[in-house]
């Protein structure tokens, strides 16, 4: 039996840009909400919506971040890597929540437009997307650090077109009277969020039930397992995640009868660099139990 761990990544996501981007977002989403009260406008109160869900998805990145760090313990053999999971499962919720009301309230509003100050929509607009724009900027040099900085930039890029969205709703309304606008903004705000949350809560669950982690071809892996020498099969292949940056793998090797122990060791070094180092999903925690060729077969549970 022999495994192959890379435990200490380091720091997983830059929290001080995060932290950054959490007080902008969250001042401006205070902005939104008063501005939201005074306009009675929906694109608006949808877009503050919005950004509350970019609030707390990113105290969960930032939280996540800081449990992810956590080292290993007898009761959290893995550490914490799931937070971020959770983290994400808890914004996905969130985001239906929001997008689903937003296209309730939108179709109502286009029967029933509410009279709208179009200066005052256009300039809480205004100032959510200059927010947004200055979270962005801070966000950028780490958007491709791990998937916490990209869904959190990403997250930001949708809510900047919500407000880009606010903003065009109140020219026109104050242009051409068109009060509905204001409805149709809510429902494209709407049509940004509920993508990206069934993707959300795919990617979720996908972790949560122990799926293959994306882009790992299990068949493939056991041709090139299979490819290394005195390997005879490999079975009980399985992978999983316990994070989206940690995925792992675990086998059973049959191996030629008669392997001294150097030839063990040296088989179980190149099965752990194989499926380190040849496919699109690196798998730097890897598990493989060798098994000779004489090992009882009725004892075996082949998958």
């Amino acid at each position: 039996m022999g495994a192959g761990h890379s435990h200490d990544a380091g720091e997983t996501t830059p929290r001080k840009r995060l932290l950054i981007a959490f007080g902008i977002t969250a001042s401006f989403f205070v902005v939104e909400v008063v501005g939201s009260i005074i306009t009675g406008s929906l694109a608006l109160l949808v877009d503050a919506a919005h950004m509350l869900t970019d609030v707390i998805g990113l105290a969960l990145a930032v939280t996540a971040a800081h449990l992810m760090n956590r080292p290993p313990s007898q009761k959290h053999t893995w550490g914490l890597r799931r937070a971020e999971v959770l983290g994400a499962l808890t914004q996905a919720s969130l985001l239906l929540a929001v997008g689903i009301f937003a296209l309730v309230e939108g179709i109502r509003r286009l029967f029933e437009p509410p009279e709208i100050a179009s200066g005052s929509l256009l300039f809480f607009g205004i100032i959510g997307l200059l927010a947004n724009v200055a979270s962005l900027i801070v966000l950028l040099g780490g958007r491709k650090h791990n998937l916490n900085m990209r869904a959190a930039f990403l997250e930001v890029v949708n809510d900047a077109l919500g407000s880009v969205a606010v903003i065009i709703s109140a020219i026109l309304i104050a242009v051409f009277g068109w009060y509905q606008a204001d409805a149709v903004a809510g429902i494209l705000i709407a049509a940004l969020i509920i993508p990206r949350t069934l993707i959300l809560l795919r990617a979720s669950a996908s972790v949560l039930l122990e799926a293959t982690p994306p882009g790992l071809d299990l068949d493939e892996v056991r041709r090139h397992l299979k490819e290394l020498d005195h390997v005879a099969e490999v079975h009980d292949l399985h992978a999983s995640q316990v994070s989206t940056d940690l995925p792992t793998l675990t086998a059973h090797v049959v191996v030629d009868d008669g392997l001294t122990a150097q030839q063990s060791a040296d088989l179980l070094r190149s099965l752990q660099e194989c499926v380190a180092e040849h496919f699109p999903v690196s798998v730097e925690h890897s598990t493989f139990q060798l098994e000779p060729r004489s090992h009882p077969e009725e004892h075996v549970s082949h998958a």
